[in-house]
């Protein structure tokens, strides 16, 4: 018998139903608004209220909300009704909106999404890096839906004489949700993703409305496979299965080497850019996962790193090769590093490949990342591309210490982005340039790219 946790009755007692307006977004995608409380244990010390975050409501709105969580500082609410709908508000694609965690801003209009995302990008600059600076227009995707070229789906297996209660009361839980809600009962073991607000809580996805159309025609086929392995007893625990989408090719096979074609865009500048690159690399492996959107991302990175007027580029998570071999037109002589070795052998045959001859790639030692390069610091540009936590220290004590002459700096995380760009300043790099890219439209995710020069002495 599991004991459940107490639950905080201040300042709303559970399932309570309050009103408020909405005011703004959080970059979490959740709307934000306040509530006048009279409690002298709350200690609101400004007018402005309690804070009550209330995912899938916009700015201007008014709302009923169901108190279902009290935080220290915040209370956490459902929606119930919307009582004054916002005029950015439309009707969300996917019939499973509002409990799949997958996405949370299907419910206001794209353009709007790009520009409640720039606003992000400028309110984390202010308040993490202490830095006001103009922040452009984010670049939208060329595809709104049907752009996610690869997605993974959880399943557990089923284990009814095992159950826990707290599982079983759980899924009691969903199964009455949804019936209220008028949608079918959920299947006795969901295929698919998180449901919204849960940690464990699996959701059946029997199609994703931002995946390409060639992983949902192959969906139902994998969906069919896995429940017959359960059926087999294939399964002792339950797993993650990948689906990825290179041209309409799609695997399952995370062990496949697969061909990404990246369409390029033409240079800003004179420099002869060729029509397309090929790159091969693992299906498990890390690669962009919004192909249409990639001409102008990589486009841009490499215009910006020329732009130094710096000779060599250095790409310091190099993966297989994608933006070293996008940029290395554009410079007399390119390196990528990279931590994995068998990633800096697919882009040596990358460069192979696409007769690319003036890129080398190498692979770097985390406590000696830029050791044995011969570019000098003062003629070299560096792209960064860390995973979402961003740099870690050590990482950026070597970066300061080569010193090259511009950085940037692209990120999946504009948050980690924007902490590390502290550093940077500290180290006298000044920032030029901040562009946020949109390569995950309805969700509350984004790629930024910001541009640093090495002050000069």
């Amino acid at each position: 018998m599991f004991k459940k946790k107490k639950f905080n009755d201040h300042p709303f007692g559970y399932h309570q139903e309050i009103e408020l307006e909405i005011t703004t977004l959080t970059n979490l995608g959740s709307g934000l608004g306040r509530v006048q409380i009279d409690n002298q244990k709350s200690k609101v010390e400004n007018s402005g209220g309690w804070v009550v975050m209330v995912p899938f409501t916009l700015p201007g709105e008014r709302v009923r909300a169901r108190v279902f969580r009290n935080q220290k500082n915040f209370s956490e609410a459902d929606v119930v009704a919307i009582l004054t709908p916002s005029p950015a508000r439309v009707d969300p694609r996917c019939p499973l909106y509002g409990r799949c965690g997958g996405c949370q801003y299907q419910h206001l209009a794209y353009a709007e999404q790009l520009g409640w995302k720039r606003r992000q990008v400028e309110e984390l600059l202010k308040h993490m890096a202490g830095l006001e600076f103009p922040v452009a227009p984010v670049i939208g995707s060329p595809e709104e839906y049907g752009y996610r070229s690869k997605i993974t789906p959880h399943f557990a297996t089923p284990r009814a004489s095992e159950a826990s209660e707290a599982s079983a009361i759980s899924n009691f839980r969903s199964e009455i949700s949804e019936r209220n809600a008028g949608a079918a009962i959920a299947p006795a073991f969901p295929i698919g993703f998180l449901r919204q607000g849960t940690r464990f809580d699996l959701l059946d996805v029997p199609r994703c409305d931002i995946a390409t159309e060639a992983i949902n025609a192959r969906l139902p086929a994998v969906r069919a496979g896995i429940r017959a392995g359960v059926a087999e007893g294939k399964y002792v625990r339950g797993a993650t299965v990948l689906l990825r989408d290179a041209g309409g090719h799609v695997t399952t096979n995370y062990d496949e080497v697969i061909t990404e074609e990246v369409v390029q865009q033409n240079s800003q500048s004179d420099i002869r850019i060729p029509h397309s690159l090929k790159l091969r690399f693992l299906a498990r492996d890390f690669f962009q996962n919004n192909p249409f959107i990639l001409p102008a991302f990589t486009g841009y990175v490499r215009d910006q790193a020329a732009a130094s007027g710096a000779r060599h580029l250095v790409d310091a998570y190099c993966g297989s090769g994608l933006l070293a071999l996008t940029c290395a037109p554009a410079f007399e002589k390119v390196a990528g590093i990279e931590i994995s070795e068998s990633s800096v052998v697919f882009a040596r045959q990358n460069a192979e490949l696409n007769g690319i001859k003036n890129a080398q790639f190498q692979a770097g030692d985390a406590s000696a990342i830029f050791a044995g390069l011969l570019f000098p610091a003062a003629e070299t540009a560096v792209v960064i591309d860390p995973p979402r936590k961003g740099c870690d220290e050590s990482f950026l004590r070597q970066l300061f210490v080569y010193g090259p002459r511009a950085v940037v700096y692209v990120s999946c995380d504009p948050a980690t982005q924007m902490r590390d760009l502290r550093l940077f300043t500290e180290a006298g790099y000044a920032l030029t340039a901040v562009q946020p890219f949109d390569l995950f439209p309805q969700t509350r995710h984004l790629e930024c790219v910001i541009t640093l020069t090495r002050a000069t002495k």
